[in-house]
């Protein structure tokens, strides 16, 4: 793979053109609708006319996010019409109004990773200025922002999974979001919660890491998280205390792991964690002050992480299909504007 390679605009048109037949294409579906009657015994797309695709509703989110992403910054390698087209079919007010009735109905559905995939997808609405969409995501949007208003009184303990409930990673996506998709009023709760959760912890190693099916790793989401909340110098002191194997001295730090199945979901979940790992490699080496000894390393086991990790977006296979293209986009991105 080529140095030219690393780059959003070399995989944007396979990104879209998979974004758009994963987004649209119903089945195979994994509701995550608790059914309480044979009465609800029904298609996902009744409950779900925004999102049913893509397998699931918070890929179905966050692969829509990923269009609107590549509309945004990378027109010019993308089918605009098709793309334009699929949102325009999904992105629709009379959808969206049935999501955000859904998300009130049910007030633990996706939480908190579909969340604040919703509130990411708001936010990048409104950067890329289109009015329609924008408008029809509102509701929903103010619709997340009330049920984290709601459950952050009550999440006394973080999860520290490296699967969908992990709380840092989806904490980090909602800080990212609030202010663009409208609900700033998060951002102050949100902070304040994550330094009640994490700012003592200490001691942090990688000999637990990774789980058998870990897509992100919860020392670096928690590390990542960080970052976002305390200044450069503080978070500085603070890493050294929590992840204390990431030593100053420049040595090398984390190897991507092995994947001996990458078509058997859960065992091909890391190949996501090694694109997750390079978002937050590259997010905490962007959070640590200039001239940081540490930076170095981070940036060295980033790269390692990108290219064990980005051939899989072109895998064919649509266990991993239908989400891991929007994780190759943040380990792309991150760090490098």
């Amino acid at each position: 793979m080529s140095g030219n390679d690393f780059t959003v605009a070399a995989h944007a048109d396979s990104f879209a053109r998979l974004a758009v037949a994963n987004t649209t294409r119903e089945y195979p579906n994994l509701p995550g609708h608790l059914v309480g009657g044979p009465e609800e015994l029904v298609a996902s797309r009744a409950y779900h006319p925004a999102f049913y695709g893509a397998y699931d509703w918070h890929s179905s989110v966050h692969m829509h996010w990923l269009l609107l992403r590549l509309l945004r910054d990378h027109a010019e390698h993308v089918d605009v019409a098709a793309v334009t087209a699929t949102l325009d079919a999904h992105l629709t007010s009379a959808a969206l109004a049935a999501e955000a009735e859904y998300l009130r109905a049910h007030p633990s559905f996706e939480r908190p990773y579909g969340w604040a995939w919703l509130l990411a997808l708001a936010a990048e609405s409104s950067a890329l200025g289109v009015e329609r969409w924008t408008e029809a995501l509102a509701p929903a949007a103010r619709t997340v922002a009330g049920l984290v208003t709601d459950w952050l009184p009550k999440a006394r303990y973080p999860v520290r999974h490296g699967t969908h409930t992990n709380s840092a990673f989806a904490l980090g996506l909602i800080l990212d979001s609030a202010d663009a998709a409208g609900v700033p009023e998060l951002v102050a709760p949100v902070t304040a919660k994550l330094r009640e959760w994490f700012l003592d912890d200490h001691g942090a190693s990688f000999r637990w890491e990774p789980s058998g099916q870990d897509f992100l790793s919860p020392a670096l989401s928690e590390a990542d998280v960080m970052r976002r909340v305390l200044p450069p110098d503080a978070f500085a002191g603070w890493l050294t205390a929590f992840l204390p194997e990431l030593d100053a001295d420049g040595g090398e730090f984390l190897t991507p792991p092995e994947v001996s199945d990458p078509a058997d979901p859960g065992i091909g979940h890391l190949q996501g964690l090694c694109l997750s790992r390079v978002a937050a490699l590259r997010g905490i080496a962007a959070g640590l002050p200039d001239g940081d000894p540490r930076v170095p390393a981070l940036t060295r086991s980033a790269d390692r992480h990108l290219t064990a990790g980005l051939p899989a977006t072109a895998g064919g296979d649509f266990t991993t299909d239908h989400w891991l293209a929007t994780f190759a986009v943040l380990a792309l991105e991150t760090g490098t504007g």
